[in-house]
């Protein structure tokens, strides 16, 4: 049977050659069938069970090659172990049996597998005769003799050893991906703005957008192409710049702008949201939902003969338009008088200063001072003084639209003092709760606790995005997506407001204000008590009763004050107190601005605009 180790078959019957030829089939076949550092914990339990039941018959097989040797040389009786493990086909048997033995190890003898492995690691080899001499090795020799699976084990333990450093590796590693996937990329550090776009319908907001976004590479010639297919198609060739902002069929069918467009692009010191709001007197509570998130305003005037007119005049959307910005918290007023390029207009220096000349007082009387508003003529559809000056003629010395908006100076923001992000929508996506707002005070990170006002419940930010990309965190003015968990879409409705869960802001359903009273309707030319109205105060609409009025004053003759008024008419400002149908999330003017102004619309109209002075003491 010398023969037999050999490999061939001389000294068998083929009976007893077939069958140790089909369980060495068997024992190669068990170790590919997986690596024990891909099983799951049950497959590992599984696998160990069957190793122990396989190990009671292996050392049959293990023990003849191990019995042959003493044969040839019985004086040798320590040395057995040593060749066993050179001989290539009991390894394989030996990694099977590895866990086993390991575990049995642990178990078992954890004070002798403690020392062993140190030495037997550095070179394996070398371990086997550093035991011959030691009065240690007979002991372990008797053991081995009737119960071989242990002599199997001697050799197998620096592997067994090195598998354990190489799962403990590995949980090293898997510990190690938590810290490398949290490193989320850091904001942009440039400042972001948000612009918003208004003006009376047809001035050109929606194209002067488009071609601001086409000029600053945010658009590729192809869809340029088909966008002008798409406008000849329809009649409309000017309007394509206008597609690119208006996607949906109606906006591009009316050519009117219904919801608030949204594009971002970047300057070389700031990055931009354009905020493309719709100019129809119908869609004015979507212009104000727009115009509520922006830091900075645009507004459009089509300097063409008779719409600069039609749009300024009482009634029209370029005074409603300014008045609200002012209001909804722009900082700075940029007036691009479109159209320059007109055959009505042809660059005309007097038609533009006509226009700035009409514009000037009206603007101061709504509360802009003069270093607020920045005043340049442009053409939205030829491109003209938008990036680069092309035909703008010499008469104009100041800069283009972008080069003003680049240099202008962000507003102040306090990103140190409690979170307040007014929520815009809540929605679903990939089974995650997501919700969108913009961040108006704070800061906001993942893993931050937050409250959702006004009903008070609690939940976790899970994720913070910036234009789709995962971030630290985010600062006042960034426009996000949270990832958010502990609340359904539905708790996230449009005008509740994501707070901290420390310092949550008021709900209230009645407060003190400062109103003035803009323009009433010709059938009710006074606002009493018990006026009511549609309020507009940040992304809310609430509607709300006028209480009591305390104190009017009229704005022409500014010295004369009457306590309290049974009425009021238009061009007064008065101090009274508000009702609100429902509880409602809101600060004082002095706390967060944009949770403390307001505006009231009544039959289409904005009869009013205020600020939050008092709210009712906390109980």
């Amino acid at each position: 049977k010398g023969s037999d180790r050999g490999g061939g078959g001389g000294g068998m019957s083929l009976d007893e050659y077939q069958a140790q030829q089909a369980a060495k089939k068997s024992q190669k076949a068990a170790p590919k069938a997986k690596a024990s550092n891909e099983m799951t914990f049950e497959e590992y339990q599984a696998a160990q069970k069957a190793k122990k039941e396989a190990a009671k018959t292996a050392p049959k097989v293990m023990a003849r090659p191990a019995a042959q040797q003493p044969q040839a040389a019985a004086v040798k009786q320590d040395s057995a172990p040593s060749p066993a493990p050179a001989v290539p086909a009991p390894p394989t048997k030996e990694q099977q049996a590895e866990p086993d033995d390991w575990e049995a190890q642990a178990d078992e003898e954890e004070e002798q597998v403690a020392p062993t492995p140190p030495p037997k690691p550095a070179e394996a080899p070398a371990a086997a005769p550093r035991e011959e001499p030691k009065p240690e090795a007979p002991k372990t020799a008797p053991k081995e003799q009737p119960k071989p699976a242990p002599k199997a084990a001697e050799p197998a333990v620096p592997e067994a050893q090195e598998e354990v450093e190489d799962e403990e590796a590995e949980e090293e590693e898997v510990a190690r991906k938590p810290e490398v996937e949290s490193k989320w990329a850091e904001p942009d550090p440039r400042p972001h703005l948000n612009v918003v776009f208004i003006g009376h319908v047809d001035a050109g907001k929606s194209t002067s957008c488009g071609n601001i976004l086409y000029l600053t590479g945010c658009v590729d010639e192809r869809t340029i192409e088909k966008y002008m297919k798409e406008a000849k198609d329809k009649n409309r060739e000017s309007w394509f710049l206008a597609y690119i902002m208006d996607t949906s069929e109606e906006e591009k069918a009316k050519g009117k702008t219904v919801e608030v467009g949204r594009a971002a692009f970047e300057t070389a010191n700031r990055r931009f949201t354009v905020l493309d709001a719709p100019g129809h007197k119908s869609y004015v509570p979507n212009m104000i939902a727009g115009a509520s998130q922006a830091d900075i305003g645009v507004l459009i005037i089509s300097a063409r003969k008779g719409e600069f007119e039609t749009g300024f005049e009482r009634g029209g959307q370029t005074r409603e338009h300014a008045l609200l910005a002012k209001t909804l918290g722009v900082d700075k007023l940029i007036l691009a008088i479109n159209k320059m390029d007109d055959t009505s207009v042809q660059w005309s220096q007097e038609r533009y200063d006509e226009i700035v000349a009409k514009l000037s007082p009206f603007l101061k009387s709504s509360g802009f001072k003069d270093d607020q508003i920045i005043f340049l003529p442009m053409s939205g559809l030829v491109g003209d003084n938008i990036k680069e000056r092309k035909n703008t003629p010499a008469w104009y010395k100041g800069k283009t639209l972008l080069d003003v908006l680049d240099t202008i100076e962000p507003p102040a923001r306090s990103n140190n003092l409690p979170l307040r992000i007014p929520m815009l929508d809540g929605f679903r996506d990939m089974g995650a709760t997501m919700a969108i707002g913009k961040v108006e005070q704070g800061t906001v990170r993942p893993g931050q606790k937050v409250t959702i006002m006004p009903i008070g419940q609690k939940a976790t930010v899970q994720a913070v995005y910036i234009k789709d990309e995962e971030m630290q965190y985010a600062t006042c003015g960034e426009n996000v997506v949270l990832k958010m968990s502990g609340c359904s879409e539905s708790e996230l409705t449009k005008g509740f407001v994501l707070c901290d869960a420390a310092d949550p802001v008021r709900v209230v359903s009645k407060f003190k204000a400062q109103l003035q009273i803009i323009e009433l309707p010709e059938e009710r030319p006074v606002l009493t008590s018990g006026t009511k109205a549609v309020m507009h105060v940040h992304v809310a609409a609430e509607e709300c009763e006028v209480l009591k009025l305390y104190e009017s004053m009229s704005m022409t003759d500014r010295k004369k004050k009457e306590k309290n008024p049974k009425f009021v008419r238009e061009n007064s400002v008065l101090s009274c107190s508000i009702s609100v149908a429902r509880p409602t999330s809101v600060d004082v003017f002095t706390g967060v601005q944009q949770l403390g102004r307001f505006t009231l619309r009544d039959e289409g109209r904005t009869i009013a605009i205020g600020k939050i002075t008092e709210l009712p003491k906390e109980k």
